[in-house]
């Protein structure tokens, strides 16, 4: 039987119990034994990680010491996989720059409504957007057979290298208020090899109401199957 880490825990705002219980049991349907651990210090404990397939991650900023962050680096690369959405992966640990190599991406910004329609809550970064599929998305495993497709959420801003495969896009168009005077397109969806390891990161997944949307789902639970180390194929 594989074995799935489950890590998660920092800012309460992602809801990381209740978004990570989404997905535990797909896990179980897909033959995973699941260990759940409330913060990175599971990956310093290298038989542990050893023994694990995957780890699904939703730890949005928080802290990772040196030997944490080097643990999972060292699984990653023997060919644990490692994957998870939103800020729970791409917007973890800020001041770890090990930890942002590893993902190959790093939340920046989520650009916000005009200021005059603000009222202070979340809701004032909801954008609606689209995530647009790659030509490489359109064969990978991961996001074959999906089409383009429509969020009213937030919309991540990722500051990226070009170790990372991407499967779909997202483009912040310019506005009056904003200081940038082009569009920028951002990776939404992309895999990186690391070693013998595969990444998974989606960055749509802010709230419970956007990982039930379908495509979300189908992206992030393929995701979970490919990443691991028992996946098949290309």
């Amino acid at each position: 039987m594989s074995q799935a880490l489950v890590v998660r825990g920092g800012w309460e705002g992602h809801r990381p119990v209740e978004a990570t219980d989404m997905f535990i049991p797909f896990l179980e349907r897909a033959g995973y034994r699941v260990r759940v651990e409330g913060s990175p210090e599971v990956y310093a404990d290298a038989g542990a990680m050893a023994a694990t397939d995957l780890v699904l991650q939703c730890v949005t900023m928080s802290q990772i010491s040196a030997e944490q962050v080097a643990g999972l680096r060292a699984a990653v690369e023997a060919g644990t996989g490692l994957t998870g959405w939103h800020g729970g992966i791409v917007d973890s640990y800020r001041a770890c720059s090990d930890y942002l190599q590893l993902v190959g991406g790093q939340f920046a910004t989520h650009p916000g409504r005009e200021p005059c329609e603000r009222r202070g809550g979340q809701e004032d970064n909801y954008l609606p957007y689209t995530v647009n599929l790659t030509a490489l998305g359109r064969e990978h495993p991961v996001t074959a057979g999906v089409e383009d497709f429509d969020l009213v959420t937030e919309q991540y801003w990722v500051l990226h290298d070009d170790l990372v495969d991407v499967l779909a896009t997202t483009t912040h168009p310019v506005q009056p208020w904003h200081p940038w005077h082009r569009p920028i397109t951002s990776p939404a969806v992309w895999t990186r090899r690391w070693g013998a390891g595969r990444v998974v990161v989606t960055t749509p997944g802010h709230s419970l109401d956007v990982l039930e949307h379908p495509s979300v789902r189908t992206v992030i639970e393929r995701g979970i199957l490919w990443a691991s180390r028992t996946a098949s194929g290309s």
